[in-house]
């Protein structure tokens, strides 16, 4: 009996949400308690409880133990200890301290970098000098205890503390975002594509680790490919997820043998029903056969890609539905192009145009349609990466707060 790809996609779609519904759970805002008034006794109460609640000696045990020794195993994990093994212990631990400085060090970004070695530099120094106080008054003197000093140095000791176990939570968590951050990377054709004198290029800049813009290139076969790019609202982990549903729902389809205003359709009704109702996807969808140059495209609410090299220099391809996710019943409708010799398909997604400068004003169409008719004529590689090298010149000091996706594609004269 043949499978049925629609219920397979269902069926893997239905996992997916469950999934992303759980982790958006997470993440999602929590529902906000009612303000106490301060100085009443429930104040005072859930006070005390915030710091007593779970408060145990195991856990202090595990803090001090098992915690620390996970720490410094996670930053010294690439560091080589086994030629200390024969040092004696003095010098065995100073100079595993040591490594483990450097490690945690390497880790940080420059300044960061600076300032950790700084505040560990003043820490060390602050407790010899405290020692050597110490050994001048005599160690049965409750002078050092009574001094404001050593309660400052004791508390920044263990704030130091607090902030290097949290610094491993949160390199733990960097270094799962660099393995999605490959896989996604993985899903997506970044090498450049040639066939028939159809050339494409592509590049993508998340404003994270990992970023919910889609662009992909899939062989149809009899000549044909399908060029597409998305973009998910929103961006980081839980539209990296999405863009992944996205991609696989779009390949199941395509082999189902839908293609065209028909396969925007069904995939629209299959998100609908499969992605949290304040999501949505703006995707350009084209069919193109490589020996003509015929392009038969749906556009679902995404930026109109520009048409370089006929008359007029720059032709806008603008929507023919409305996104995806929004409406199951949401009617598309598919446009034809004839891309002539010399002709090129300029793609982007909106964290192009709405990328913005400290003063909070965008780089907008205007800035974007004045870069690509100046620059019109350079070549596809050239030009996508010029266009996000003066976003960001633009951008200056401000970081840009969306992914930036941009797909050339051109047919040789």
């Amino acid at each position: 009996m043949t499978p049925d790809p629609i219920a397979d996609l269902a069926a893997l779609a239905e996992k997916s949400r469950e999934r992303f519904e759980g982790f958006a759970a997470k993440l999602g805002p929590k529902p906000k308690r009612p303000q106490r008034p301060a100085l009443t006794e429930d104040y005072w109460a859930s006070l005390r409880q915030l710091f007593t609640r779970d408060v145990t000696p195991e856990g202090l045990r595990s803090l001090l133990q098992r915690e620390t020794r996970d720490t410094f195993q996670f930053l010294t994990r690439e560091v080589d200890l086994s030629d200390l093994s024969g040092l004696p212990a003095h010098k065995r631990h100073s100079r595993a301290l040591w490594r483990f400085f450097l490690a945690v060090s390497y880790r940080l970004s420059p300044w960061r970098r600076v300032l950790f070695a700084a505040s560990v530099l003043f820490l060390v120094a602050s407790w010899l000098g405290f020692l050597l106080h110490m050994l001048d008054i005599g160690p049965f003197s409750l002078q050092p205890v009574l001094a404001t000093q050593t309660w400052l140095l004791a508390a920044a000791t263990a704030l130091f503390f607090v902030l290097v176990l949290e610094l491993r939570d949160k390199l733990g968590l960097k270094g799962d975002l660099e393995v999605a951050r490959q896989i996604q990377f993985g899903l997506l054709p970044f090498d450049p594509f040639e066939r028939d004198g159809i050339s494409i290029v592509s590049t993508m800049r998340p404003a994270n680790t990992v970023g919910g813009d889609y662009f992909d290139i899939i062989d149809l076969g009899e000549g044909k490919i399908a060029i597409a790019l998305g973009d998910v609202a929103g961006k980081a982990m839980p539209a990296a997820l999405l863009m992944a549903l996205l991609q696989g729902s779009l390949r199941t389809l395509l082999s189902a043998e839908y293609r065209g205003e028909t396969l925007i359709a069904k995939l629209n009704t299959h998100l609908c029903a499969n992605i949290p109702s304040n999501r949505l996807i703006t995707l350009f969808y084209a069919e193109l056969e490589t020996s003509t140059g015929s392009l038969r495209y749906v556009n679902a609410g995404h930026n109109p890609p520009f048409v370089l090299g006929g008359p007029p220099p720059t032709a806008r391809l603008g929507a023919t539905g409305m996104a995806l996710g929004v409406l199951p019943e949401a009617a598309y409708e598919a446009m034809s192009l004839d891309l002539q010799p010399g002709d090129r398909l300029l793609m982007y997604t909106d964290g192009v145009t709405e990328a913005a400068n400290p003063a909070d004003e965008e780089y907008g169409d205007v800035r974007l349609e004045a870069y690509i008719r100046n620059r019109s004529r350079e070549p596809g590689r050239q030009l996508i990466d010029g266009i996000v090298d003066d976003v960001l010149r633009f951008c200056g000091t401000a970081r840009p707060h969306d992914d930036m996706t941009l797909m050339c594609l051109g047919r040789e004269a």
